[in-house]
């Protein structure tokens, strides 16, 4: 699922006529890629169920196993025990828990009697749903908008848009990724 509707990208460019929804569509995915890779998370919720070696464990407590993704809730915690025991959702805890959601860890609790285990060709499953937000935040959409517009109308642009006057001459400079959209995507991102 997109985080900008295509009918959306065209009232924001003032485009009535269909011609163009291909390349809007395009540069509406190429924005969405770009706030993903400079923020390290996805925008909207997903369904899923993701797999932890013991490369996932803290390496100072042993109780803490650090989750790959954004996570909103957890439905099923399976340790990685040839039974494939699972874990009720009374002996753990998802962190932070005072800034979450979304999560980052899961802690078991010290006095249910549960560890984290690796038997050979086993792995600690977490299904639930994952993503920074159950819905887009407004301003990631914002974002979205501004940068998806940007890029549809490089198609027109020169090579080069920003002409810098110096004293020697005219000096053409490439205009990089707007502003407002940098500004945005700064506050969501996450160090991995």
């Amino acid at each position: 699922m997109a985080y900008l509707e295509l009918e959306d990208l065209r009232g924001y460019l003032d485009i009535d006529a269909a011609g163009d929804n291909p390349l809007l569509q395009e540069a509406i995915e190429d924005a969405q890629s770009y706030i993903e890779g400079q923020t390290n998370r996805t925008f909207e919720a997903s369904t899923a169920t993701r797999y932890y070696d013991r490369s996932a464990l803290d390496p100072w407590d042993s109780t803490i196993l650090h989750l790959d993704a954004d996570c909103l809730t957890v439905t099923t915690l399976t340790n990685g025990d040839a039974s494939a025991t699972v874990i009720p959702a009374a002996s753990y805890w998802l962190l932070d828990r005072n800034d979450g959601p979304p999560y980052h860890k899961i802690q078991l609790t010290i006095n249910d009697g549960y560890y984290w285990e690796w038997d050979t060709d086993y792995w600690v499953s977490v299904a639930g749903t994952w993503g920074y937000s159950t819905s887009v935040p407004d301003d990631i959409r914002r974002a979205t908008a501004v940068l998806a517009a940007f890029l549809y109308r490089q198609k027109d642009a020169q090579m080069f848009e920003t002409t810098a006057i110096l004293e020697s001459g005219a000096l053409a400079v490439p205009q990089g990724i707007p502003a407002t959209v940098d500004r945005i995507i700064k506050r969501y991102r996450k160090m991995i």
